[in-house]
């Protein structure tokens, strides 16, 4: 396929009705378990090294792809079969691909995403699912269409800390609940925020491909260590600040263990925003419909850079060590707390010492992707669940961005009482780059 062809590449393959005639050939590949999966990985440096090694237990890795070629180089060397490209467009011309691991920047989780898909290619993308609230639901849609089998990485969801802290809110052990808090040390040392869009111009190194790196974000110069390979995470023509990088895993185990559909307000506080960088801290208020685990409509507060609810509401024991990344359950009778990655607790001590805690096992997030592929089992991150968990996210960072309460339509995914919010919900791609599906 030529270059000029392959521009247009993303309107043909992820067009909603196209998949139908496509499907049947990677989608019936591994159809029994003896089966081996010929997996394509996007993106295999940093996160995506760990994905491509994880999910490839047990099957062959026939393609990979990184616009960095020294990432690509390590890949090839661990997965010699296989065949290499700096394009993953060009990478989904190969025909004997059954699924795709996506371990981008945020900013092309969607784009890759969907075009896979529409290939009928059984999907594992990093989480944020996506970098826009739009995308999130398009993904969902395209998704259940295709009948392909989807998974969002949140690793920690198959964990026994988490399947313990939701065993526990779901039993009553703490009563109804009342509101739950969520936090995280996030940017901090881990990535900047807060910053501004530099003068300076780097020569792009050798074995990056900018261009194909940038993809459907605006053209920018490159500068050396701010975006690539990890600082992407704090601008937002690329990521989605700390509350897209750690909300996905934070504000899991509450939609889980509550049942949590879309909210229906969000306000946040923080410094004044920002067009090019995210907030060098923000705290976001969420209000969730009642479900059968709460009395009222469910407050969650978001905390980031350190910023944590008081010790006197989490009502740990004064040697308690804390937790940089954690979630509390505010119930009736009691909290329950999971952090990240400490274990499932039940506050205060006194009041639950008799209390036995549930004992479950970690399950493998990874190979149970694969599994389901070949008909073991199901994904308990599908997109029909981290779709909607991606949406709630990142309308965090729609309230953040606007300066607005949002009064949230999750129907007709709109902001009826601050529609001029409603130009954060999805971007405008660069041209060459845009899709027909937004």
């Amino acid at each position: 396929m030529a270059n000029p062809t392959r521009r247009t590449f993303l309107q043909q393959t992820t067009a909603l009705g196209l998949a139908g005639s496509l499907l049947g050939r990677s989608a019936l590949r591994a159809t029994a378990a003896s089966d081996k999966i010929h997996l394509a990985c996007v993106g295999v440096g940093g996160k995506g090294w760990s994905d491509m090694q994880k999910t490839s237990v047990g099957h062959h890795v026939v393609a990979l792809c990184d616009t960095d070629e020294s990432n690509l180089a390590k890949a090839a060397a661990a997965f010699p079969g296989a065949r290499k490209y700096t394009d993953w467009r060009k990478l989904l011309e190969q025909n004997d691909i059954d699924a795709v691991t996506i371990s981008t920047p945020d900013h092309m989780h969607a784009t890759v995403t969907m075009a896979a898909m529409a290939l009928g290619k059984h999907a594992y993308t990093q989480k944020p699912l996506t970098h826009d609230v739009v995308e999130a639901r398009r993904l969902a849609e395209a998704a259940r269409q295709h009948a392909v089998v989807t998974q969002m990485g949140i690793q920690g969801h198959a964990s026994a800390r988490i399947k313990n802290a939701v065993q526990l809110v779901q039993d009553g052990v703490i009563g109804k609940v009342r509101e739950v808090h969520t936090w995280t040390d996030r940017p901090g040392h881990f990535w900047k925020q807060g910053l501004q869009r530099p003068t300076r111009i780097d020569a792009v190194p050798d074995t990056l491909h900018w261009d194909l790196w940038l993809g459907t974000a605006p053209t920018r110069p490159f500068v050396q260590g701010l975006y690539h390979p990890f600082h992407w995470r704090g601008w937002w023509d690329f990521g989605t600040g700390a509350l897209g990088d750690m909300g996905c895993h934070l504000m899991d185990p509450v939609f889980t263990a509550l049942e949590l559909t879309s909210p229906i307000s969000i306000r946040a506080d923080g410094p004044a925003p920002n067009p090019e960088s995210g907030p060098l801290w923000c705290q976001v208020e969420y209000e969730f419909p009642q479900t059968r685990f709460t009395d009222d409509p469910l407050k969650m507060i978001w905390y980031e850079a350190g910023r944590q609810p008081s010790r006197a509401l989490i009502q740990a024991p004064p040697d308690w060590p804390g937790s940089a990344n954690g979630v509390l359950f505010v119930g009736g009778r009691g909290n329950v707390f999971v952090g990240f990655p400490e274990p499932a607790q039940l506050f205060p001590v006194g009041e639950f010492a008799d209390t036995p805690l549930p004992q479950h096992k970690d399950h493998n997030h990874y190979t149970q992707w694969t599994d389901a592929i070949v008909g073991r089992g199901k994904t308990a991150c599908p997109f029909s669940y981290s779709g909607p968990l991606t949406e709630s996210v990142l309308l965090g960072n729609v309230a953040y961005r606007s300066g607005q309460t949002l009064q949230w339509d999750a129907r007709r995914l709109a902001v009826p009482n601050a529609p001029t919010a409603e130009r954060f919900l999805k971007r405008s791609y660069r041209t060459g780059w845009e899709v027909s599906w937004l």
